[in-house]
């Protein structure tokens, strides 16, 4: 029987992370695992991270007093924070204490046993763009008939995944996991510690570039997940994306492809856009075919659909169980969200996050949501995390915003300057054009030069929180301006 929070007892996990107890009893049962002293529960362990701007070391006694059942502590910050006084033996004289060489490394590495201790079946997906669409998708279609975990918002990464797999219970049958990366190894680490059964890649494009340093790497890096996955895993990826293709088809040769083109073992056919309806197309997988309706609009969400049909497809989903997953999933918030505003003015949030890639599938789904009189307002956040190729990856942002039927465009970031260049150079009118410093600043220009029948669309990186615009836009109380 699999292994449940609150019957695992502290010395149960000393050999899987490779740790000493140096306190405490070993039959204490542990109800959790957190690395957030403010958020703990009483009776779950607290594993003290180390990060760029706070170390959790410094929060031992906080996670004590607000009663975790123990701590999972490097050797050398323990001895820094015993030595410096910050905890003393009376504060955890009752209390577990676990010794680690590396705690990050450490917390991996329990995901990986709890992962191995439950009976379920793991699907990893990776990619550029569409990762967290795919997801969610996915999650929808195994949802239906079986219990099903998946990561929750960004909970993507080397903390993020192993504290999802850390949730799996007994009942669950199913992980989906969404795997994100900003340097080279990151893949392939959260591939050993999720060892999927069934691992897919979205596509590759110019997005982290300021740790792989350019799209090469990026592919590289994606690939990790081909590279480290079990031989006895599925793998499919994006039989559309030549450079994936050509990274990736070397390292394995049963690899299974989904897209638009014929070549593809799983692929979209007759897709007809509805407008503000979504979208409907067929899946044709060997002689099997079905129709798929999306409420979800933007082209780019066929190709999505695509990669979770085709993961139903190989986990023996059945056509109906496809069709109801993809017909539930309404979209994500901020992730070419449509909405209408007073005066028939259409607002497409797309604010979520940004990189080339992604905006320019965005920009290729916008044509349908304009009527023929219809006028484009465009508010563009920097895109984050792009290195060296950030300035002339902004100023083709701007290139390709000048080829819309722009009306106006506000620009807002580091990289600001670079987009309006690329849009001035490709014809769009400075005057028509603005650079603002705020979230505010863009809020109270659009204001002032939205008509009846416009369309906004606003887009930007994380960090640009151009959310606070699509707040304001739609009446909701902003939230605090950064």
């Amino acid at each position: 029987m699999s292994l449940a929070w609150g019957e695992l007892t502290a010395d149960k996990i000393l050999e899987p992370i490779k740790a000493v107890r140096i306190s405490g009893k070993g039959r204490t049962p542990l109800k959790g695992i957190s690395t957030d002293s403010r958020k703990i529960c009483r009776g779950e362990l607290f594993l003290a991270l180390v990060g760029e701007k706070f170390d959790g070391h410094d929060f031992a006694l906080r996670a004590i007093r607000k009663g975790a059942a123990g701590l999972v502590v490097e050797q050398n910050q323990w001895e820094r924070i015993t030595r410096e006084g910050t905890i003393s033996p009376k504060d955890y004289q009752d209390r577990v204490v676990i010794i680690v060489g590396d705690t990050l490394k450490a917390l991996g590495d329990l995901a990986a046993w709890w992962r191995h201790e439950h009976k379920v079946n793991v699907v990893a997906i990776t990619g550029s763009a569409g990762k967290t669409t795919t997801k969610e998708m996915t999650s929808g279609i195994l949802e239906h008939k079986t219990r099903t975990l998946k990561n929750q918002g960004n909970m993507n990464n080397l903390i993020g995944l192993p504290l999802s797999l850390l949730k799996l219970k007994r009942e669950h049958e199913n992980a989906v996991l969404e795997m994100g990366m900003n340097r080279p190894g990151e893949i392939g680490r959260l591939t050993d510690i999720a060892d999927p059964d069934l691992g897919l890649i979205t596509n590759v494009g110019a997005a982290h570039l300021e740790g792989v340093g350019d799209i090469r790497g990026v592919a590289r890096a994606k690939a990790e997940l081909v590279q480290h996955i079990s031989p006895r895993a599925k793998v499919l990826v994006n039989g559309d994306d030549n450079l994936l293709m050509e990274t990736v088809t070397p390292l394995r040769k049963d690899l299974m492809t989904f897209g638009l083109g014929e070549a593809n073992r799983v692929r979209a056919e007759n897709i007809k856009d509805h407008d503000r309806q979504g979208l409907s197309f067929r899946i044709a997988y060997e002689d099997i075919s079905f129709p798929v309706r999306l409420r979800a609009q933007g082209l780019h969400n066929v190709m999505d659909a695509v990669a979770a049909a085709a993961i139903g497809l190989c986990l023996n989903r059945s056509a109906d169980d496809i069709i109801k997953g993809l017909w539930d999933f309404q979209g994500l918030k901020g992730r070419f969200t449509v909405m209408t505003l007073p005066g028939g003015v259409v607002l497409v949030d797309d604010t979520y996050n940004a990189n080339p890639s992604s905006l320019r599938a965005a920009l290729a789904s916008l044509g349908s949501f304009v009527g023929k009189e219809g006028r484009i307002i465009v508010g563009l956040g920097e895109m984050m995390e792009l290195g060296d190729a950030a300035a002339e990856a902004h100023r083709e942002a701007g290139r390709m915003i000048a080829g819309l039927r722009v009306r106006y465009f506000v620009a807002t970031g580091q990289h600001a300057h670079e987009m309006i260049a690329g849009a001035v150079e490709s014809g769009l009118p400075d005057n028509r054009t603005e650079i603002v410093e705020t979230q505010g600043e863009m809020l109270a220009s659009i204001k002032k030069r939205v008509q009846k029948g416009d369309l906004i669309f606003l887009k930007g990186s994380r960090k640009m929180a151009l959310e606070r615009v699509v707040e304001g836009l739609a009446g909701e109380k902003p939230g605090k301006e950064r």
